[in-house]
């Protein structure tokens, strides 16, 4: 499953809870997105989840 490379956030079990409050297991997957960063001089594709690129675009 996918992993984000910058803070690691996967994905997370929980319940879905119905209106007569009937609990069956599911599954939260993170928003991952591929980009482009530069390190250095080198651009490098990284896979990451959308919070750490809202921030890494506000740096």
């Amino acid at each position: 499953m996918a992993k984000c490379e910058l803070c690691g956030k996967g994905p997370m079990t929980g319940n879905n809870v119905s209106f007569s409050q009937k609990k069956t297991r599911r599954v939260f997957r993170p928003n991952i997105q591929r980009a482009t960063f530069y390190e250095g001089e080198r651009k490098v594709k990284k896979y990451v989840c959308a919070r750490c690129l809202k921030s890494v675009s506000k740096t």
